[in-house]
């Protein structure tokens, strides 16, 4: 004992204190260091207790810091598990403390890995959950977006069918004329209170270069009502006052500042 404190070796205090015992578990001294400790193991019943409370305090770490496994990892490291200890019933070698020790470390970096498996898993699940409520917020903002677009179309409706239904609202049909014998519009004309609302659906299709455009006709001059979009049921037009009648011309597309008289195809009186 005492060749082998003056050998590069402390005493109980020292050993304790610098983290040696430690090292010694993990593995991380030579072949020479371990059995210097091992000795003195043996030797020293307060020492090997102090050791016994250390693999005690590595085991109880490494479970209280496990992370529960998705089952087929458990499965895999238990056949692992049984393979180990069914070729070490075949050896007739005894297991010393070294040997021992060395499988709870064995055993122990096995928790650590699955350790860290179960935070990968999690990390993936929780990866997983992360996409998946992102998908449902943007269901939900495309819901909630629809759900908007149907109340301004239902408002936009009931102001359409309000207007239309005003008993001081006049209906008037513009048909179309040789020039485009198919197509036909409805116009709602309120005097009272300045309002023309116009049903375009009827107007036949025309080129990517051309569009409708609505004129009133005032003391023979004709003031522009707007262009007539190609996409739309019901559309207001302008109101004019004074105008003796309602017009519709095929213009170049964007409009034009004047009524090209010739691509006249419907009108009708006020």
């Amino acid at each position: 004992m005492d060749d082998y404190r003056k050998d590069d070796m402390m005493d109980r205090n020292s050993i304790k204190n610098t983290g040696i015992l430690e090292q010694y578990l993990l593995g991380e001294l030579s072949e020479d260091q371990c059995i210097k400790i091992e000795n003195m193991l043996n030797e020293d019943e307060e020492l090997r207790e102090y050791f016994n409370k250390i693999e005690d305090d590595f085991e109880k770490l490494a479970f209280e810091n496990a992370i529960a496994p998705p089952p087929e990892i458990k499965v895999s490291l238990m056949d692992t598990i049984e393979n180990a200890n069914a070729l070490e019933d075949k050896k007739t070698i005894p297991i010393n403390n070294k040997n021992k020790t060395r499988i709870y470390l064995n055993i122990a970096a096995s928790i650590a890995v699955l350790c860290m498996l179960g935070s990968g898993w999690l990390y993936m699940q929780w990866q997983d959950s992360k996409k998946n409520l992102e998908i449902v917020e943007n269901e939900t903002s495309n819901l909630q977006n629809r759900i908007t677009i149907l109340e301004e179309n239902l408002n936009e409706i009931s102001t359409w069918y309000g207007a239309i239904n005003n008993p001081n609202t006049i209906q008037l049909v513009l048909k179309g004329n040789e020039i485009s014998p198919s197509s036909n519009a409805i116009t709602y004309v309120n005097h009272n209170e300045k309002i023309v609302i116009l049903n375009p659906e009827g107007l036949a299709k025309l080129k990517d270069d051309e569009t409708y455009q609505m004129w009133a006709d005032v003391d023979g001059e004709m003031i522009d009502m707007g262009i007539i979009p190609r996409d739309k049921k019901m559309i207001a037009m302008k109101y004019i006052d004074d105008a003796s009648s309602i017009n519709i011309t095929i213009e170049p597309a964007g409009g034009n500042d004047h009524p090209t008289v010739e691509r006249l195809i419907s009108n009708v009186l006020l």
